[in-house]
C-alpha cells in the first residue's frame, strides 16, 4: 500500500501505525488453513489509538466474494459493510453511526450465515442484512490488499487484539 505505516505483532496484539493514507495487514493463508467462508463468526477487539477515521476494519470472505466491516470510517463515526450492490458502508442499508472514543478496546463481533451478515460492536447490533440476491465485493483500492482476511486503519493508529473465528 503507499506509504502504509508500520505493522507491529507483539504479545498476540497487532498494532497498526498511522499510513498516508492506509495501513493493512492480512493472513493470506485462509483458505490452506481450511477455515470457513460461510457459518462462521469473527470475534476481535480493536481500539483506535490516534486519529479521526477508521480503525480495526475488518476484510472476510462470504461465500466466493469478500466485504470490508467498516469500523469508525468517513470521519470517525461510520460503521457498515463495504460493499454491497457496489455500494459503500455510507451509502447502504448497513450504515449506522457510533462514537469510537480513543484509547479504548471496543468489541466487534461479525456472523456470516448462509444468506445474511451481522455484526455487534460493544454488543450492539449494527448489521442485520440479508445477501441473498445481492452482489457482495469490496470498494476498489488498496483495501483489497486485505484479502482474504486482514485489518486495516485510514492515517490513524490502531490496536488489534483477541482475534478469533469459529465456525456457526
Amino acid at each position: 500500500m503507499p506509504e502504509e505505516g508500520k505493522v507491529l505483532i507483539h504479545d498476540g496484539e497487532i498494532t497498526l501505525q498511522p499510513g498516508q493514507p492506509m495501513t493493512g495487514v492480512r493472513f493470506d493463508a485462509w483458505m490452506s488453513a481450511g477455515l470457513p467462508v460461510v457459518r462462521y463468526a469473527i470475534e476481535y477487539e480493536a481500539m483506535r489509538v490516534e486519529g479521526n477515521d477508521f480503525f480495526g476494519t475488518v476484510t472476510f470472505p462470504v461465500n466466493d466474494s469478500h466485504v470490508s466491516l467498516v469500523v469508525g470510517g468517513w470521519g470517525g463515526t461510520l460503521v457498515g459493510i463495504s460493499s454491497i450492490d457496489e455500494m459503500d458502508a455510507s451509502e447502504n442499508n448497513t450504515h449506522g453511526n457510533a462514537f469510537f472514543e480513543n484509547n479504548r478496546w471496543h468489541k466487534v463481533r461479525i456472523e456470516v450465515r448462509d444468506d445474511e451478515l451481522r455484526a455487534w460492536i460493544n454488543d450492539k447490533l449494527f448489521v442485520n442484512t440479508s445477501t441473498k440476491g445481492h452482489r457482495l465485493g469490496l470498494r476498489s483500492g488498496d483495501i483489497e490488499k486485505c484479502i482474504p482476511f486482514g485489518f486495516a486503519s485510514y492515517a490513524t493508529q490502531s490496536r488489534i487484539r483477541g482475534v478469533l473465528i469459529r465456525r456457526l
